[in-house]
Order: C-alpha cells, then structure tokens, then sequence
C-alpha cells in the first residue's frame, strides 16, 4: 500500500517546507510594514532630517509672514486713517483706544468684518493685562515644540510637522505684537451684528454670537492644533492597522 506522502516527490516537500520556513507563522507581508529602506527612512528623528526641516521652515516662515503683513495692512487701511501705534503709549495700557471707526464689511451679510482691536491678553481676550506672563509662557511652548518636533516625529511626519509650525508662527506672530507694539493687533470679527436668541448673553455681557476680534495668528494656533490632533489619530489608526495584522493566526483544536 502506498502511502500520500509517498506521492510527493521529495523535492517538492522540501521546497514547500523551505517556503514555509522563510514566512513565520504571524508575519506581516512586506507590502504593509514597507520594505527595509523605507522602514529606515520612517525611523530617522526629525532633527536629523533636512526635508522635515524644510517643511517646519518654510511653513512657519510662510505662516508668520502672512499674519504680520494682515495686521500692518489693518491698521494701515481699516480705519479712515493709518494707526500708528507707539510702544510706550500702548505697553501695559488696558485703557489705550483706538480711533473710533466703522469697521470693513469683508464678508457679507455680516459674515466677517474688519474691525481693529488691540489685546492686551491671550487668545479672544483672555487674561488682559499679563503680557509678560504671555511672553514667557509663548517661549516655553516654542521650546515644548521644537523638542516635541525633535524628539517625537520622524523624518516622514510632515503633517505633524506643518501642526507644529502653525503653532509656532502663531505664538511667535503674537509674541512679536507684544514685544514690538505693546499689544496683540486683532482685526477679524465672526458674524458681526448678529444676536444670541431668546435674550441670551455671554459671561461678558456680549449677546453676539461671536463677540470675540481676532487675527492671523490666533487661527494658525488652532488650526495647527487641530492638525496635531489629526495626525495622532491617524498615526494611531495606523498602529492599530498594522497590530491587526501583525496577529498570528490561530490555529483549530
């Protein structure tokens, strides 16, 4: 009586348990966790890296640019007249005004208007008065992200990246209001002239629905905050994704 085995030639079972023996059991194929040099390329910390550099760079340069040209064309063109702001006149002065005017419809109907407005405090007016408080806590968190954009992306997290320069633009763009003019310059109103409903106010008495003036570089903020969150879920994603495949098959019985 012959046996099965018996009818495969002996090379071809060596060859199968050769093939079998270079694929363990619970690998991941080479087409999901990419090929060696790509895998390498992936590994290599930013700061090592000249195009991560690059895109931080040119982002930010690019992202503190446009915020400070918007505020220096505000107040050159909003009001009837150019604003000249002088440092010691406008430093540590919560009660400094502004020429009284109009405002600039930019976005009709009472979408966006341009309306300047100077800041003594944080992000939509928050803390007035502590501008040097401000200025320290904005070069910690320069130091937080360069050491996060360092230590914690690789050569290949250039979303991350672009995250990380908008908040850096955006803190840096304001920092320089308050080292240079004495006051953060905002100029973008939210739906002006529009009113809560049913009489409701907010804690500052406000019944708009957006009473808050902002600037360039308050969106940058949280849009490169926003991008952060973004690219940790997605990184996230795709650890979970290749975990999933990365478990061994498990075998009946």
């Amino acid at each position: 009586m012959t046996s099965v085995d018996s009818d495969t030639p002996a090379s071809t079972t060596d060859s199968a348990v050769s093939a079998g023996s270079e694929v363990p059991t619970g690998s991941v194929p080479s087409a999901v966790i990419g090929s060696p040099k790509t895998s390498a390329a992936s590994a290599i910390p930013a700061w090592r890296s000249p195009s991560a550099w690059c895109v931080l760079f040119l982002v930010f340069i690019a992202a503190v640019s446009l915020d400070l040209w918007s505020k220096e064309w505000a107040f050159r063109t909003v009001a009837p007249q150019p604003v000249v702001l002088i440092y010691e006149q406008v430093s540590g002065n919560p009660s400094y005004s502004l020429p009284w005017h109009p405002g600039v419809t930019a976005i009709a109907p009472d979408l966006l208007d341009f309306h300047l407005v100077l800041n003594h405090g944080a992000v939509f007016g928050i803390g007035q008065g502590r501008g040097p408080l401000f200025i320290a806590f904005t070069v910690l968190a320069v130091c937080t992200a360069l050491w996060v954009f360092g230590k914690h992306t690789s050569s290949r997290s250039h979303l991350s990246h672009i995250g990380l320069a908008l908040v850096l633009a955006g803190g840096i763009g304001n920092m320089y209001d308050r080292i240079a003019v004495g006051a953060v310059r905002d100029f973008l109103h939210l739906f002006p002239h529009r009113e809560l409903p049913w009489g409701l106010h907010w804690p500052g008495g406000s019944n708009e629905w957006f009473p808050w003036v902002f600037n360039i570089a308050d969106s940058e903020l949280i849009a490169g905050m926003f991008i952060l969150m973004l690219a940790i879920h997605l990184n996230e994603r795709r650890q979970a994704k290749l975990a999933a495949l990365a478990v061994p098959p498990t075998t009946p019985g």
